[in-house]
């Protein structure tokens, strides 16, 4: 969410500090006290809930139970003012019965609406109890809510970040971050120090020098300045929008309708009973009444009863009932529906806003190319890589590998250069760790043994047998042949990361252009760019080591300029075997070369004169369902607008994979950033969000989303919107109905939202959808059931009324 005020992150350090406070002796005791009284205490607000007496009233804020509630309490009062007469108990009935009808009704929303603001509270629980501090010149634990603007504050893995912080200092050669639920992005973000530029977006995404308060630190040591605190953070702006958005919730369509009904059918029930009341004036002095007055209330009553007779007060359980029905219904299909209005909702969806990651893509990161050197250094061989899952089971097309010496060197680098796993629970493949390096994983099972039949035989075999054991089968076997060393982590400058390891005695070896007889390797993966500007050799498909000149390196940037117009992640893989004084390197941190490995800034001349292995490229690849369902949602009406954190080119490449957008399409007024979108005039806005055609937004943030929720509701369209992170809580709240998910969603998500899916899958909602529809067919069908034989009930006291005819329906 972009901050409207001071831009922290484009400031040198030294302005972040209060005077006199340093990193090494952090705020003083009086110094904290000040700011706590400028600032408060680091919470986000306590939302007062609804009082039980005022949800119970607002139950009978409804035009059609106004009327009910009106006719039962006349009718009551008759009876009383006649004492039961000779019908006793009985001339209670009538009333009694609607009053029934009408707290049963109350008790299903008072249950409903008491817990509306529980997202609220699930905000609460992102926020971490405890905080490291630098008080007085002593590091001490104390709890993050007495945090203030200007406290130093380490982190470190596993931390969730207790305040928004501006990062000071890395203990550790890089600090990644967690902020999926924040951005919608599907992998952790490398931090900084330094101030970026002027001209910096003002998004999150943008800020990587910053921390925000409920992220996660998976990786690195390092300590930050608090910028902000409290509702002023940007989880603190995400609650304050999910209030704003409570505030602006609206009725269903159906309610809608129905209190115009209401709202119709009261004017038109006072003008009849009047009329009746008047038509029957003569007969008031009739003697069989007894008097003038007593004639006077029976016609009144007579009116009553017809007033009682036009309204259906069978409405509001037969409207119950069919949205029960239906939450079992689409619950059978893995719908799970929170608040009952929602099902009708559904049915009247004209536009479904949904994000990426996750719903339309499997947010299971896989491998689905792979290229190394054939014959020479101007040959690539490309293989494409079948199955989209953490799924260790899928072909490999291409040539075949076992001719080719490379696929295992490149199998080598996938599973060394990799701190994940890949582990079987329950009949499914689960990560642990990046879902990049994860994919490596997988590619690396998928390959298997294609120069030993014989290792190959003996994993399918176990494979067969024990699918939980043989998980990591050719992982494992890579990690036994070469032991680790030493790692070289991850840096922005370099954009690499590199393992030393010794090749075990069991490893059979290869004669090499090395004049070396060093038994070390160093295995290398990064971005392509850098990694192919910093190898001198190359590896060719026999396994043998040539020099890369200019030519050679020529067709590697061209392919993967390719493979970045396809929106692919690459990443290269190369090794060295020539190690200089790391050649005898052993662990042992005595060892005159260890000493380079303490110091970041000797990792790239480390990574120096390298060997180019190969490349591998990998996404997020779109659910197989989601295309055909996109189509019977073309077919019925529907829009699909997709909205996520991603650059704009990976959500553009989703689009066309998954149907939104159709080959040639003009996507030039369908595909923007939400910065692009909203800096445009407004009357321009509304003309791109009325096209009818399928749109994207991409680089959004939490506020981007809602305020295109509340657009397109105030173009009249019906909204559903999908979200599973923290930052989607406010749009799912100011949508129609908000669906949430259930396996990857937040538990904000999920507070915030009308419906979860159990299966984080869009076929889900167009099946929901489908049944939403054939529900709000059927109540109708019942409204009109119920009207038609009101107005026969209407018509006969009437007309009796009118014609002087003795009263064909009298009260009970």
């Amino acid at each position: 969410m972009a901050d409207d005020g001071f831009r922290y992150e484009l400031v040198g350090l030294r302005l972040l500090f209060p005077p006199n406070v340093t990193e090494e002796k952090g705020l003083t005791t009086a110094e904290v006290e000040t700011l706590r009284q400028a600032h408060g205490f680091n919470e986000l607000d306590k939302e007062e809930g609804t009082p039980l007496w005022k949800l119970v009233l607002e139950q009978f804020d409804d035009a059609l139970v106004k009327i009910l509630l009106g006719a039962a309490v006349v009718s009551f009062v008759l009876a009383m003012f006649e004492g039961g007469g000779d019908e006793g108990i009985g001339a209670f009935v009538e009333p009694l019965v609607i009053l029934v009808i009408l707290v049963l009704n109350a008790i299903v929303g008072v249950w409903q609406e008491s817990n509306a603001e529980a997202a609220l509270e699930a905000l609460k629980d992102l926020q971490p109890e405890n905080a490291r501090v630098m008080r007085d010149g002593e590091m001490i634990t104390l709890p993050a809510r007495e945090l203030v603007p200007g406290d130093i504050v380490e982190i470190r893995v596993g931390d969730k970040v207790p305040a928004d912080m501006r990062l000071l200092s890395m203990k550790t050669t890089a600090i990644r971050v967690e902020q999926a639920q924040m951005t919608g992005e599907s992998t952790s973000v490398n931090k900084e120090i330094d101030a970026l530029p002027q001209g910096t977006e003002s998004i999150i995404q943008a800020k990587t020098n910053m921390l925000f308060a409920a992220t996660v630190v998976v990786n690195g040591l390092g300590c930050g300045v608090v910028t902000e605190i409290g509702m002023k953070t940007e989880i603190g702006k995400i609650q304050q929008s999910v209030q704003e958005a409570s505030a602006d919730e609206e009725d269903t369509p159906l309610k809608k309708k129905l209190d115009e009904f209401g709202e119709l059918l009261s004017k038109v029930i006072a003008i009849i009973c009047l009329v009746v009341w008047i038509i029957n004036y003569k007969n008031f002095f009739d003697p069989a009444h007894g008097s003038v007055f007593k004639g006077c209330i029976y016609y009144f009553k007579i009116a009553v009863a017809l007033a009682v007779a036009a309204i259906p007060e069978g409405l509001p359980a037969v409207i119950t009932t069919c949205l029960a029905l239906g939450t079992r219904k689409m619950a059978k299909k893995n719908a799970i529906v929170r608040k009952l209005p929602s099902v009708e909702t559904l049915g009247c969806t004209t536009v479904i806003c949904s994000d990426k990651t996750g719903t339309l893509t499997t947010n299971e990161m896989s491998c689905v190319t792979f290229s190394h050197p054939g014959k020479s250094e101007t040959e690539l061989i490309t293989y494409d890589v079948e199955g989209h899952t953490y799924t260790p089971i899928g072909k490999v097309l291409g040539a075949p590998m076992g001719q080719f010496k490379a696929v295992s060197s490149l199998a080598t680098v996938c599973a060394l250069c990799n701190e994940s796993a890949i582990e079987y629970h329950d009949g499914k493949y689960v990560r642990v760790g990046e879902p990049t390096e994860a994919a490596l994983k997988v590619l690396v099972e998928k390959i298997g043994f294609p120069n030993d039949a014989a290792k190959q035989a003996e994993f399918e075999s176990l494979r067969a047998s024990n699918p939980a054991k043989a998980v990591q089968f050719c992982n494992e076997y890579w990690v036994e042949q070469n032991k680790k060393l030493a790692v070289l982590e991850f840096s922005r400058d370099r954009k690499s990361m590199s393992v030393l390891c010794s090749k075990s005695s069991a490893a059979p070896q290869r004669a090499t252009r090395s004049t070396t007889s060093s038994q070390n390797v160093l295995f290398v993966k990064g971005a392509p760019e850098g990694l192919i500007e910093r190898c001198s050799t190359i590896q060719l498909g026999d396994g043998s080591i040539i020099p890369l000149t200019a030519a050679g390196r020529q067709v590697l940037l061209t392919q993967v300029s390719s493979l970045a117009r396809k929106t692919l992640r690459c990443l290269a893989l190369a090794k060295k075997d020539d190690l200089a004084e790391f050649s005898s390197y052993d662990g042992d941190r005595h060892h005159p070369s260890h000493k380079l490995l303490e110091k970041t800034e000797n990792f790239a001349a480390i990574e120096s004169k390298l060997t180019f292995i190969g490349l591998a490229s990998m996404l997020d690849p779109p659910r197989p369902e989601v295309r055909p369902m996109i189509e019977i949602c073309h077919t019925a009406g529907i829009r699909v607008i997709v909205i996520t954190g991603d650059n704009k080119l990976t959500a553009e490449s989703i689009c066309h994979k998954i149907g939104v957008f159709k080959d040639g399409d003009d996507i030039s007024s369908r595909s923007f950033t939400g910065a692009q979108f909203f800096a445009l005039p407004l009357e321009k806005r509304n003309e791109y969000l009325s096209d009818g055609h399928g749109m994207v937004f991409s680089r959004t943030e939490p506020k981007h989303k809602q305020q295109l929720v509340k657009m397109l509701k105030q173009l009249g369209e019906v909204t559903a919107m999908t979200g599973d992170g923290v930052n989607d809580a406010p749009a799912l709240k100011q949508a129609d109905i908000g669906i949430a998910m259930g396996i990857t969603g937040t538990e904000v998500a999920k507070e915030a939202s009308d419906m979860v899916l159990a299966d984080d899958n869009f076929a889900t909602i167009v099946s929901a959808v489908e049944e939403g529809r054939a529900i709000y067919n059927n109540m109708q069908a019942f409204i009109r059931y119920l009207i038609s034989s009101n107005i026969g009930e209407v018509a006969a006291i009437f007309f009796t009324a009118a014609l002087g005819l003795p009263e064909g329906l009298i009260p009970v």
